[in-house]
C-alpha cells in the first residue's frame, strides 16, 4: 500500500513550491514522483498538431519527488506522516491525529 494516492490533498515541504498545497493528479510510481494540480508549472513549446491546431507555449504541471510532499491531516489541516492500521481486515492509512485518510 502506498502512503500517497491520487486525490489526496498534499503540502509541499521542499523545493521552489515549498509551503503550497494541492491535490495529486497523477502518480509516477517508477520514478517515485507525483504531479500536483496547479503546482510546479513549466512552459512547454508545442508544435501544431491535430489536437492543438495552433501550437505555441503551453503551461503544464511537472512532477515533484514524492519525498517532497506530505498528506494533510483531515482533522488538524496540517502536514502529517502516514501510519498503517488493519481495521475490519483491511489495511488503511491513518494520520497522526488518528483520523483515517480518505481512499479513492
Amino acid at each position: 500500500m502506498q502512503r500517497l494516492k491520487v486525490g489526496d490533498v498534499v503540502h509541499v515541504i521542499a523545493g521552489s513550491e515549498k509551503g503550497k498545497t494541492g491535490t495529486i493528479k497523477k502518480i509516477l510510481k517508477d520514478e517515485d514522483r507525483v504531479v500536483v494540480e496547479g503546482l510546479n508549472m513549466v512552459t512547454k513549446h508545442q508544435k501544431p498538431n491535430a489536437r492543438n491546431q495552433q501550437g505555441g507555449k503551453i503551461e503544464q504541471e511537472a512532477p515533484i519527488h514524492a519525498s517532497n510532499v506530505m498528506p494533510i491531516d483531515p482533522e488538524t489541516q496540517k502536514p502529517t506522516r502516514v501510519k498503517f492500521k488493519v481495521e475490519d481486515g483491511k489495511k488503511v492509512r491513518v494520520a497522526k491525529s488518528g483520523k483515517t485518510l480518505a481512499s479513492e
